[in-house]
């Protein structure tokens, strides 16, 4: 059976097709960026371009456990992928420093995600400003989510708590005989075991199981369509300040903790616009007992929806039995479902609550019973990611002092001719490589120039789309790693044509030579490639800051060099093989007789003489 026939030309268009694809998602990437110093080209580490420093304080003397612990989960947190450079140290026995490299337009919100306690919970809106005649003292509503409605039925399955065919459709608050507001149903009408305050034995915030009884997520589902009287008179006397904090009647803070077993007030933040013009204020809401805890989250994650735009924070509840779980429920994905079942459909809404502050407050619009859902709330790509990383890392161990909390910027740690020194010793490398195998190879040392310059373009494009797409941040060792990996492609032509040359000096043409030498010279350049991408591994995995930089650098660039060997270096060879100048071994192929060593002198006809005997 005939061999199949190599078609380089095919190999190459789809080889600089790919290219084009990743110089168009570079270009993509590059669209966002506003300032005219920074468009293609890759963000720089602390030690070329330095950063912004914050320094945190924590309100006690932590143990030494709870610093560390602490300090590694904020590394989490700004530098997860590894390769954002970004260095969090301890100092003394109270503070740690983050450094994180480039220009901080939000120096702010970088504060806020270094040091929040992301301690996240999910609490049922009872009322809010939105609806002003929900928290009245009276008892009584005049809106869709008001006090006195009856509860809708807290399970599908459970129709013992569903009320009985009256004229009002609880989903909606309305009479289904007239369609007018069901406005004056009493309190007092509320099913049996509705937690309703002044009733002996009733369920109330200081006394949730009302009969001694567990409090359930159904408790929780009816106290939010009818709070007691002390909850509602705290919501009250509290209001939201202009930056969404909660304040008494003085404008002090409000005293009050984020006790999960207990109701709360909370504030949403201010909302603006593209301007940073105030486009809503922060609401008010009387919230009820925590149904979920963030440590019940399995994973966090910032997703742009299907079929739709902007960032959502994508989340996944479980019912491990293997945990405990608030208020001995089954598990937080049982009690979101049993929310769901009661609240789809309605305009009841839930709240997502960060810190004791309400980020979002949806209604729900299906039934979710695998515990998956995503948190929205017109995220940029930013405030996803942060979200999702301090949700996904844990809350932190210890507080810091506000007060004590400092931030700054540091200029870069090495001189400033660093960068052009290690770019100028790259190109000076690369040069030298070139003019050698433009001198020893002659032909074939075009493809060795082309192979480079195609290397250093592909790895210049994926470096800037790292930069702006995983965080990824250049530095001096990051330099050395692309430096190195100059040598690392040299040494892959230097096995493959050597290979070529031992074929030719057997009596091969060079078009056998090439798919012979090939078959050989490739098992030993991916078993040496192989063996530098377990080199880079372990620095990456094991090593820490600078070193695992260089770890990344180094299987970045030894991962294009498989690459760009097969299917560039590989085809612009087999094609060159079809022109008779390089087939016919020209002096300037580089695979002439004489470059290849190969005996040239011409044999000479022996010479024999004869002599006559003696006449």
């Amino acid at each position: 059976m005939a061999s199949r026939r190599p078609r380089p030309g095919r190999h190459l268009i789809v080889f600089f097709l790919g290219l084009a694809v990743l110089y168009g998602l570079t270009a993509l990437s590059q669209a966002g960026v506003k300032d005219p110093d920074t468009p293609w080209r890759p963000a720089l580490g602390l030690d070329l371009q330095g950063g912004t420093r914050i320094t945190l304080t924590a309100e006690k003397a932590p143990t030494k456990e709870n610093l560390d612990e602490a300090r590694r989960i904020i590394d989490q947190r700004v530098n997860g992928s590894g390769v954002a450079e970004a260095a969090v140290t301890t100092q003394g026995g109270r503070n740690i420093v983050v450094e994180v490299p480039g220009k901080t337009k939000n120096r702010n919100q970088l504060e806020e995600t270094v040091k929040r306690q992301a301690q996240l919970r999910f609490r049922l809106v009872a009322c809010s400003d939105q609806r002003p005649a929900s928290c009245d003292t009276s008892g009584a509503s005049t809106s869709g989510m008001g006090l006195g409605r009856a509860p809708l039925s807290l399970a599908e399955d459970d129709p013992t708590d569903t009320p009985s065919d009256a004229a009002t459709d609880t989903a909606t608050g309305t009479d289904t005989a007239s369609g007018t507001p069901a406005t004056d149903a009493p309190a007092t009408d509320a099913p049996s075991g509705t937690p309703t305050d002044g009733a002996t034995g009733a369920p109330t915030a200081d006394d949730p199981g009302g009969d001694g009884k567990a409090w359930t997520v159904k408790d929780d589902i009816a106290w939010s369509r009818s709070p007691d009287q002390a909850a509602i008179a705290l919501f009250n006397s509290y209001t939201c300040d202009a930056k969404g904090v909660v304040v008494d009647a003085d404008g002090k803070p409000a005293d009050q903790a984020d006790d999960p077993d207990k109701p709360l007030v909370a504030c949403s933040e201010p909302e603006k616009d593209a301007k940073g013009e105030l486009k809503t204020p922060p609401i008010k809401f009387l919230l009820s007992r925590s149904v979920v805890e963030g440590t019940e989250l399995d994973n966090a994650s910032a997703q742009t929806p299907q079929n739709g735009v902007g960032w959502v924070v994508a989340i996944e509840m479980g019912n491990s039995k293997d945990r405990a779980h608030p208020k001995g429920s089954a598990g937080a994905s049982s009690d979101f479902e049993a929310v769901s079942r009661a609240f789809a459909g309605t305009d009841e809404q839930f709240a997502v609550v960060l810190d004791g502050t309400v980020l979002t407050y949806p209604v729900m619009n299906s039934v979710i019973t695998d515990g998956r859902s995503q948190i929205e709330g017109d995220f940029t790509e930013q405030e996803a990611l942060d979200l999702a990383n301090s949700l996904k890392f844990g809350a932190l161990p210890i507080k810091f002092n506000d007060k004590q909390t400092s931030v700054e910027e540091i200029g870069p740690s090495l001189a400033g001719n660093q960068l052009s020194a290690g770019l100028t010793a790259g190109a000076i490398g690369l040069i030298l490589v070139m003019l050698y195998c433009l001198f020893y190879y002659r032909g074939l040392g075009l493809v060795v120039v082309s192979s480079l310059f195609v290397a250093a373009s592909i790895t210049y494009a994926l470096v800037l789309l790292l930069s702006k797409t995983a965080g990824f941040t250049l530095t001096l060792p990051g330099i050395a790693g692309l430096v190195i990996a100059v040598g690392i492609t040299a040494d892959s032509f230097v096995i493959f044509f050597e290979r070529i040359r031992d074929e030719m000096r057997e009596g091969k043409s060079m078009r056998v030579a090439v798919e012979t030498g090939w078959a050989r010279a490739r098992v030993t350049r991916v078993a040496a490639n192989t063996v530098q991408i377990l080199s880079a591994l372990v620095l990456y995995i094991f090593a820490t800051g600078a070193v695992k930089g260089f770890g990344f650098a180094l299987g970045l660039t030894t991962l294009i060099d498989l690459a760009v060997l097969f299917w560039f270096t590989k085809p612009m060879v087999s094609w060159l093989a079809q022109f008779k100048a390089f087939n016919s071994g020209h002096k300037l192929s580089g695979l002439s007789k004489e470059t290849l060593g190969m005996d040239i002198t011409p044999s000479r006809p022996r010479r024999t003489a004869v002599t006559g005997g003696d006449a």
